[in-house]
């Protein structure tokens, strides 16, 4: 994530309804709204490319100081609702923020490392809740099976959270579940070869009468 709050260009949306946004949509930009410290809320157009750069870069907890046509309004994307097909965004939430204010977000939880052999490694929750700093909220938490055994539960008390970060997510809430695997039923292997045998054996028996 990139330390510099990157700045983004819009402009109020004017159309409302399902059309207008296709409309919008089909010239490049994303439907959005702007909301929070009791401000009126605010319908703008954002340019597509220029949004998706900065979501690629800084993640889905973005925060962004908004020029709305000549007005710096610093925000933190809240909801972005993304088509489920064809992978664009098609809307996107803005909280109003203040600097040095905390904020509860969602962070993604990434797994690490290979566990021991003969484990399986389940990821029970993909995220957890924390409260930061809006302008220092962390990317996303590494979760490390580097050689773990099977019966290792890591839960939401175990991350490794960030200074000034505090943790949101029941601590008891299961993140990582390394598990042993599941081993073939070697007796019906065994059981189904005998039986393939014995056809072979009476197929054999009949061709020579």
């Amino acid at each position: 994530m990139s330390n510099k709050t990157p700045t983004l260009s819009v402009t109020i949306r004017t159309g409302r309804g399902k059309g207008a946004a296709r409309r919008a949509r089909n010239e490049g930009l994303v439907p959005a709204v702007v909301y929070g410290h009791g401000t009126d809320p605010q319908h703008l157009l954002l340019p597509k490319l220029e949004l998706n750069t900065i979501l690629r870069n800084n993640g889905l907890n973005a925060v962004i100081d908004l020029d709305i046509e000549g007005t710096s309004q610093l925000v933190l994307a809240r909801q972005v609702d993304v088509h489920p097909l064809r992978d664009y965004v098609e809307h996107i939430d803005f909280l109003v923020i203040r600097r040095g204010e905390k904020v509860v977000v969602d962070i993604p939880v990434l797994v690490e490392g290979t566990p021991m052999g003969g484990t399986l490694t389940v990821q029970e929750a993909n995220s957890v809740e924390v409260e930061a700093e809006a302008m220092h909220i962390p990317e996303s938490i590494i979760v490390d099976v580097e050689n773990a055994e099977a019966g290792t539960l890591i839960t939401a008390g175990d991350l490794d959270i960030p200074a000034g970060v505090t943790l949101v997510t029941n601590a008891e809430y299961a993140i990582v579940a390394v598990n042993e695997a599941q081993k073939a039923d070697v007796a019906d292997d065994g059981d189904a070869e005998e039986a393939g045998a014995e056809g072979e054996g009476e197929g054999n028996e009949a061709a020579a009468e």
